[in-house]
């Protein structure tokens, strides 16, 4: 555990970065350098120019220049970014939904647009920031750098998925509620809207492997590189037409194994993306994050091995989106399944 000086708790200091973080590989679009490399990435232009300056940059071996060299498509691409700088990761007065909590764990009712824990470039406003304002956290034994400060984190949720999540408070808890997650020994539900072309008629289940997007590297895809086994299962709640030729549903998710983000990928493989997901469908005006809520968590207490039945309502920005839409909303959808 960590030990905090007697003033109190102070700002929590990562552990040294790597020496490196692993070089990346790509194949070359035609294009600009910069902009080429940015889009293979997932940073941006102006960091992906910094790279260059540096000589981090090589296109078929050789170190590029010019951030404004042109690419004719095919080119061999290694770009081998700098150390990770160490960072500080303050802990702040950020209220929380509390749902449950003991001196073991602790469940969140997570909002939409906080990220669950600091990462490179991501050390402000997190789930972690939160909680290291209230209490203590186990001391983190993996850091690896890249994936971020995450004491006590077992889960995650997206920066805009809102809903259950769940906090180890020591390194006990979070061994053993590490292993339930691992051991599917959980049961997640989640919430969406979904529009397109899947009719909704009846639940589907969806087995398709997940992995990296083998040019947009920050999306995952059905198949795509290291794909792993991924299954989910869609049950509709409600279903009416939109008038433009999609229809829109009011669904639930139950994902058996828990790859990123298994249920958005899924739901825009059956064709019907999670309104407002501007990554796997399209920003919506009417609702300005993806429409995706954790909304029950059964997991096994660390100590006791009693099942935790954990909710989070149902979000106001989610539920009026679909009684917006013309959706109905029954009373009964706020118990868990069966």
């Amino acid at each position: 555990m960590p030990r905090w000086p007697e003033q109190g708790p102070p700002s929590a200091t990562l552990p040294p970065m790597p020496e490196s973080p692993v070089p990346l590989e790509f194949t070359a679009d035609p294009g600009r350098l910069d902009a080429v490399v940015s889009l293979l990435s997932g940073v941006s232009r102006s960091q992906v120019a910094g790279w260059i300056e540096a000589g981090l940059v090589e296109i078929d071996g050789r170190a590029a220049s010019k951030a404004s060299q042109k690419l004719r498509g095919g080119e061999a691409l290694r770009v081998s970014p700098p150390p990770l700088p160490s960072a500080q990761v303050e802990p702040e007065d950020v209220p929380l939904d509390v749902i449950f909590e003991d001196e073991h764990l602790i469940a969140i009712n997570k909002p939409p647009g906080m990220v669950t824990h600091p990462a490179p470039g991501v050390i402000s406003g997190t789930l972690v920031n939160a909680l290291l304002g209230r209490m203590s956290l186990p001391e983190q034994q993996d850091f690896d750098g890249p994936d971020g400060y995450r004491p006590g984190i077992v889960h995650r949720l997206d920066k805009d998925t809102s809903g259950v999540i769940v906090v180890a408070k020591t390194v006990a808890a979070h061994a053993r509620l590490a292993a339930a997650f691992k051991d599917r020994e959980t049961k997640k539900t989640y919430l969406a809207i979904a529009a397109g072309a899947w009719k909704a008629e009846r639940p589907v289940q969806v087995d398709a492997p997940i992995g990296r997007h083998q040019i947009q590297r920050q999306r995952m895809t059905v198949g795509g590189a290291g794909a792993r086994e991924a299954q989910t299962l869609f049950t509709p709640l409600d279903a009416h037409p939109d008038g433009h030729g999609r229809t829109l549903a009011l669904v639930r998710a139950q994902p058996r194994t828990g790859r990123t983000h298994q249920i958005r990928v899924h739901l825009a493989h059956l064709g019907s993306p999670i309104l407002g997901d501007a990554v796997y469908g399209r920003a919506s005006e009417i609702m300005p994050r993806h429409a995706l809520h954790a909304q029950f968590l059964e997991v096994p207490h660390p100590v006791s091995g009693d099942i935790l039945h954990l909710q989070a309502a149902v979000p106001e920005d989610l539920l009026g989106a679909w009684v917006g839409l013309g959706g109905r909303w029954d009373p009964a959808w706020e118990q868990a399944p069966q």
